[in-house]
């Protein structure tokens, strides 16, 4: 539970310019976030974060010309934020017009505005001088025409994370299944294949690693728990000494066949246990809803451009 008061970026922009991959980098370090909340609900959404009692205490909010006529409202929630004793930041992502104009063609996205006015260099030019208002209130402003995914990473890390938090190191422990690729960010990656798999037993193939069944099955395995106590030694070992080398990010990959089994248990007990030593944590399970084939999900491969909307 958090002692200090609730925390709210306000992500807006021009659309185009990155508002949905800043909040990805948000999310990754540790921020709930929501997308394009109407403005008036804010105030609502803020009261129910104050009584998750810490629970909920930094939060990321996408809003931008999509709320529609809900966006001239923006002012007077972020009054009552005040009010209510939260602290609020504006951040605020710009992209010339050309980059913008490339970048929807690329994706073949519409323009929030397109309805409305047609011509997409238009449109732009429409919604930048709808923003102009929020721009000159911003704490900071980033221009994405020439940055890259790691450059926008790097100015959210400097201006919005307190300078403790720089200091420690954020690691993501992220299960997987082995036939759909490893994490292309994985720095460690550890094959729990050989343990029991429940995949194949009537009762719980159908069921996933968070649910009773299977964490019980798995875990009351010998090999389970003593191949526990060896990675819980690694981790203990190494964690330390990646911290004195600086390294400000490690993700932590746990591989099984198809991701929904064993690997989520095993890498759900190593996230607990590095949680326990009060480090900066994440799980991710990037393969759980997945049965059979392939299914349309947010991608671990790094993202090269900014052209995400």
């Amino acid at each position: 539970m958090s002692d200090q008061p609730l925390q709210f970026v306000i992500i807006t922009g021009l659309s185009g310019a990155g508002k949905t991959l800043a909040s990805h980098q948000f999310e990754d370090l540790g921020f709930f976030c929501v997308d394009n909340l109407p403005s008036a609900l804010i105030p609502t959404f803020a009261e129910l974060c104050q009584r998750s009692k810490g629970e909920i205490d930094r939060v990321v909010l996408v809003s931008d010309v999509r709320g529609g006529e809900f966006f001239p409202e923006l002012f007077d929630a972020l009054a009552t934020l005040q009010v209510m004793g939260a602290r609020y930041r504006i951040l605020f992502l710009d992209a010339d017009d050309q980059a913008l104009v490339t970048r929807f063609k690329e994706t073949r996205r519409r323009h929030p505005l397109a309805d409305e006015l047609g011509d997409l260099l238009e449109c732009i030019r429409a919604e930048r001088e709808e923003l102009w208002e929020i721009r000159e209130r911003a704490d900071k402003i980033i221009d994405t025409t020439d940055a890259t995914p790691r450059e926008l990473r790097e100015e959210i890390l400097r201006f919005f994370l307190d300078t403790d938090e720089l200091n420690e190191m954020i690691i993501k422990v992220i299960s997987f299944g082995f036939k759909y690729g490893i994490p292309h960010d994985a720095d460690l990656v550890f094959d729990v294949r050989f343990l029991v798999n429940p995949n194949y037993v009537k009762d719980l193939g159908h069921l996933n690693g968070t649910d009773r069944g299977v964490i019980q099955y798995v875990l009351k395995e010998p090999d389970s728990l003593e191949y526990l106590k060896r990675l819980y030694d690694l981790m203990d070992f190494s964690v330390p000494r990646y911290l004195e080398e600086g390294k400000a990010y490690l993700t932590i990959g746990v591989g099984c066949t198809g991701g929904r089994h064993r690997s989520v248990v095993i890498a759900n007990e190593l996230y607990t246990h590095l949680q326990q030593q009060n480090l900066r944590c994440l799980i991710q399970h990037r393969d759980i809803i997945r049965k059979g084939e392939r299914l349309l999900q947010r991608t671990e491969e790094p993202v090269e451009e900014l052209a995400l909307l």
